[in-house]
Order: structure tokens, then sequence, then C-alpha cells
């Protein structure tokens, strides 16, 4: 019974984290006057820091950095999340400037369907016959958009793509989430750094001009980023895995209230259509993964 009552607080910490990601495009609109590119380099430069800070306050946080760099591969495999995560930022950040939040919430939307699609290439696994439903009502929803509109929906497929192969290469590379982002933004920061030389020279930065409000704001990158993960992580750790998959929906479910109420983009009959399939497959996802017999046993236990 025990096994079907997940932590309170886990799950409070984890709900905070997919709820902060879910209303983040409101902070990437505050500083929608910045470049895309400005806006990435100061979430690279501003989170490496902190991550550090935090793996200081965790005590011995940094002594495991050593032998986990030291295993075979993972600095590699470092090197190709940074790569990939750096991609992702890039175009959720164009996403949120370009008034495209609605895409932005299919993509995450579709990513754990993308998830059982890299588990069987990669990973060997082998999805059931109601995930194979739920992969086949989320491919209808994706031609759909593409037979009504001009075409793919290339920021959601490539925002849904890009993550879950992050997630696989560091599902893959033994190294703790904040570690790894300490190490993925170190490796980053030089081109950050070159980029913001660059925006400098030519006259482009707009960190340190125009008044203190954006720069505060462009500060603030890491504490946005950070934070979440610090929640994530900690939440993780106290809930079943089933529990945690639900919550990942509450990021692009905010994402498309803010997308349809908040900024008014429009909604079309196509797009609804496409959002119907996708929200059908993923409830045949979620539901095909909770644990129903254990929780009709505990249910029908007195006390």
């Amino acid at each position: 019974m025990d096994n079907f009552q997940p932590d309170k607080r886990g799950v409070l910490l984890a709900a905070g984290a997919f709820a902060w990601w879910g209303l983040v495009p409101i902070y990437f609109k505050a500083v929608a006057g910045v470049g895309p590119l400005e806006v990435l380099a100061h979430r690279i430069l501003w989170s490496a820091p902190l991550a550090g800070l935090i793996l200081a306050l965790q005590g011995g946080g940094f002594a495991g950095l050593i032998p986990a760099l030291a295993q075979r591969g993972v600095l590699r495999t470092l090197c190709l999340s940074s790569l990939l995560v750096a991609g992702n930022w890039l175009l959720f950040i164009h996403a949120v400037d370009s008034g495209q939040v609605l895409q932005s919430s299919l993509g995450y939307f579709i990513a754990p369907l993308v998830n059982v699609l890299l588990g069987m290439a990669f990973l060997g696994e082998r999805p059931g016959r109601w995930q194979w439903v739920a992969l086949g009502l989320a491919g209808l929803g994706t031609l759909n958009l593409v037979l009504r509109q001009d075409g793919p929906p290339w920021i959601a497929l490539t925002l849904a793509v890009s993550f879950s192969l992050y997630g696989l290469l560091r599902k893959r590379v033994a190294i703790e989430s904040v570690a790894g982002l300490f190490i993925e933004t170190l490796l980053l920061a030089p081109l950050s750094l070159a980029w913001l030389g660059y925006e400098a020279w030519r006259g482009g930065l707009v960190f340190g001009h125009g008044g203190g409000g954006p720069s505060l704001l462009l500060m603030a990158a890491g504490v946005i980023t950070t934070l979440p993960l610090i929640w994530f992580t900690a939440g993780a750790r106290r809930i079943p895995l089933y529990v945690l998959g639900v919550c990942q929906y509450i990021a692009p479910s905010l994402q498309f209230l803010l997308a349809v109420c908040l900024y008014g983009e429009p909604f079309s009959g196509a797009q609804l259509t496409t959002f119907a399939l996708v929200w059908g497959g993923l409830a045949v996802f979620v539901l095909a993964g909770l644990p129903i017999r254990g929780l009709a046993r505990s249910s029908r236990r007195p006390g």
C-alpha cells in the first residue's frame, strides 16, 4: 500500500518544477527585446556559477566530479548533451520570442512519446500494445498538421526530439543532475563569452545598456534555469516514476494555456484536432503506466 502513497513533499517539489517550466515563457517574453543568442549566452553563463555554488553547498559535490569525469566516455557524452541542450534552449527562446508558444507546448506534449521510440532504437525496449496506440494517435495528430497546414510543425518536432535525445544521453551517463548541468554550462561558457564579446564589439549588446532592468533580468537567467532542476531532482528521488510521468504534463499544459489565453496565439481547427489526438495518446500512455490493479487492491483495504 505504501508504494502507492508517494511522499507529499516529493510531489510538491516535482509539480513545482514542472509548473515553473510551464510558466517560464513569461520570463522569456520579458526579455523579448534581447536577441535569442544573447539570452542563451546569459542563460549559460549565469547558470554555471550557480550550479557550482549548489555543488559546493551540497558537501562533497565537487569531490564526485573527478571520478565521474574519469569514467570512459563521460566527458564526450556531456559535450554532446551540452550541444543538444543549448540547441533546445535556443529554439525554445526563439519560439517564445516569435509568438509560437503553442508549438513549444505541442513539442513537450510529444516528447514522452518520442522517448518510447528512442527506447526502442537505443535501449532495446519494446512498447506494449497501449503504448503503440498512444504513439499512433500522436502520429495521426502530427500528420493532421502536415496535411492541413503549410508543413510539419518543425519547432514542436525539433524541441521534442532534441529534448528526448538529451534525456537519453543524460540517462546513459553516470553523473548527478546538477553536476552534469555545471559541466555542460562550463563547456558552453567559452562560446557564450565569445558571442557576447563579438556583440559588444559591434555595439549590439543589450546587457549593461539601456537601464538596469534588462541586465537584471538577464542575470536572473541562472536562477530561472537552475532552481527548477534542483526541485525536480529532489522530487524525483521521493516519488514513483509513474507519478513523475503524470507531473511532467503540467509544463506543456501551462504553456498551452499561456499561448491561447494570455498571448492570444491563433488556435485553428487543425491545431485543435492535433492537440486532441496528442492528448488522447497521452491519456492512453499515462493510464497504461499506472499501477491500476495495485491501486484497486489498496483502495479495498480497510483503514
